[in-house]
Parts: C-alpha cells; structure tokens; sequence
C-alpha cells in the first residue's frame, strides 16, 4: 500500500473493512433532462393523479416542469418519427 493512499479503517475488531464513499453531485440535473413523447391521455391522468408515465425512450417519472424548456429527447423522436404515420400531432404529446 502507498503512503499517500489513506489507511482503511477497521471497525468492531471483526476485521471488516470500509471505505468512504464520495459524494458527487450534478446540481439540478438539467443538462441531463429532455423533453419526452407521452400518450397525451398518460400526461392528463399523471396531472390528475400525480401517477408516473412512460415515455417512448422508456423513461419512467412523473411530469412536472414546462416541456418547452428542454430539447425534445433524441430517442423518443426517433421512435416517434418511426411510428405509422410519420409523426403526426395525435400520436402523443411532450412533457419532462
């Protein structure tokens, strides 16, 4: 073992090892969120139940910020564009 790597600590003279964890953080998140594709009918039920949707991608979670602010998610408008009809507007909504 180096001297500069820190000694791990023994606990209950059992011999069981531990080592700390690091703490990570991303701040808020929203560099990672999108806007997702959702049955429109999913989205009013989520609202009114507070019940999660699953987007196209297979996202699971339950909306509440305003769509319009995120990029709309790569995946989901692959997926949409590939389903019969070319993507039209009653083929589901967008929520993040």
């Amino acid at each position: 073992m180096s001297t500069l790597e820190p000694e791990p600590q023994r606990v209950g003279g059992l011999g069981t090892l531990t080592e700390s964890v690091p703490q990570t953080s991303h701040g808020d998140g929203d560099h990672e969120r999108f806007a997702h594709y959702v049955k429109r009918d999913k989205i009013m039920d989520s609202a009114l139940s507070g019940s999660p949707v699953v987007a196209l991608c297979g996202k699971v979670w339950v909306p509440g910020r305003d769509p319009k602010k995120y990029p709309v998610c790569p995946m989901c408008k692959e997926i949409f564009d590939g389903l019969d009809g070319g993507g039209g507007k009653d083929k589901g909504g967008k929520d993040s």
